[in-house]
């Protein structure tokens, strides 16, 4: 395996360090994929079924995503904590099956916004725990590495999933939900393969008054606030994006086929993985004050995106909006997972950023879901969210230092 090395100075002295990423990186992978592959499966599916019944698609399927979300932001004073008290190898196993129930639910017929709702409480417990372990599993040196790989594949594991979910949902439910579910036990199965370790205890006492005091603390240095609103500011952005683009699509490009506008979506993603491909080499730990540079970046090109009136330059427009978006985004997750096993634990830092960026993104379609209901057109809209990316990012970076040694990290 690659050997990555790195140089740190400690007491004016050069210390020449090995690191070597660790081999459980593989199976955390494996594992990640077949569950984010599983999730967008199991959406498309859920979709299906409302599609093929008869209730109110109009509202159903927002319904539908909207409880999914809600339960990372109801849930985040809880299961942050419950990451760091337990091997995260462990609670990745709970969270998954806890997902195959909610599937499981869905197969017996059970009301779909109760049962997807506890898929998305599986996720909200997923998550803490899986981005919480990579420190654990990369160290310093290889976390922003590790990070570009989990995003790459995440990325890929959505696009498939969408696809071949929607396809075998369209020929049978059934077979979709078994599916959904054997991918979910078998990724619990592969996380079976990650070592036992427990990384910090959390304190006791009430989880949402300990909650508010953690994000008081973490959110009072100038890095980790920047971690938790930048991640906030993309995943707003990025969900504003994709809402957008329905009436968007239809209004300049003509296009009012689903999976022509789902086409699009794809550019974004493949967008996303090669910012994610490329990030480790531009923008390391040490430096996360470039991170702006593509925010700003993204914002423009969301402005860009405003001015395209045709299919190719609009492609090429997405592709570069997601590689920025992801150079900003990998980093971003990096520094707070690092920051959050030297304070409160990377699983409770986690949760937090779920917390905020969740809540930024019910926020962020809602705002623009009233807007378009006072006639506001998606033209007006894209160039409004570019302004205030761009905005938003010049307050959120104010107080960030330039660049942070090793010997000296906040």
């Amino acid at each position: 395996m690659r050997a990555f090395l790195f140089i740190n100075r400690v007491n004016n002295g050069t210390v020449l360090e090995y690191y070597r990423m660790s081999k459980h990186i593989y199976p955390l992978l494996v594992a990640q994929f077949l569950s984010a592959f599983a999730d967008n499966a199991i959406l498309f599916t859920v979709i299906a079924l409302v599609m093929q019944s008869a209730q109110p698609a109009s509202w159903y399927v927002p319904a539908l995503q909207s409880v999914f979300l809600v339960a990372f932001v109801l849930l985040a004073p809880w299961v942050g904590s419950f990451a760091d008290k337990h091997a995260k190898s462990r609670v990745l196993i709970i969270a998954n099956l806890i997902k195959a129930g909610g599937a499981g639910l869905l197969l017996l017929k059970v009301e779909p916004l109760i049962a997807y709702s506890i898929v998305g409480i599986g996720a909200a417990i997923y998550s803490p725990a899986k981005y919480g372990i990579l420190p654990e599993l990369a160290g310093h040196s290889g976390l922003v590495k590790a990070n570009s790989w989990i995003e790459g594949s995440t990325i890929l594991a959505i696009l498939t999933g969408m696809v071949v979910g929607a396809k075998v949902a369209d020929a049978s439910i059934t077979w979709a939900l078994i599916g959904t579910i054997a991918l979910f036990l078998i990724s619990a199965a592969t996380t079976l393969f990650l070592p036992v370790t427990l990384s910090k205890t959390p304190p006791e006492g009430s989880k949402i008054v300990v909650f508010y005091q953690e994000v008081s603390s973490f959110l009072s240095l100038p890095r980790s606030r920047f971690a938790v609103l930048g991640a906030s500011l993309f995943w707003a952005a990025a969900a504003c994006v994709r809402v957008i683009i329905i009436a968007w699509a239809p209004l300049v490009l003509m296009t009012h086929n689903a999976s022509d506008i789902a086409e699009l979506t794809l550019f974004l993603a493949l967008g996303i993985i090669a910012g994610s491909a490329l990030v480790p080499r531009l923008i390391p730990l040490e430096h996360l004050r470039r991170a702006r540079i593509p925010a700003y970046l993204m914002g423009l090109l969301i402005i860009a995106l405003s001015f395209t009136d045709s299919l190719w330059p609009a492609r090429f427009v997405l592709f570069l909006m997601g590689t920025a978006g992801g150079m900003f985004i990998v980093p971003i997750n990096a520094a707070l997972q690092e920051l959050g096993q030297q304070s409160i634990g990377s699983g409770g830092a986690v949760a937090m950023q779920n917390f905020f960026q969740n809540a930024a993104m019910l926020l962020s379609v809602g705002i623009y879901t009233l807007a378009a209901s006072q006639q506001v057109g998606p033209i007006a809209a894209l160039l409004a969210l570019g302004a205030l990316m761009m905005l938003a990012t010049f307050l959120v970076v104010l107080r960030l230092p330039d660049s942070v040694t090793s010997s000296n990290r906040e």
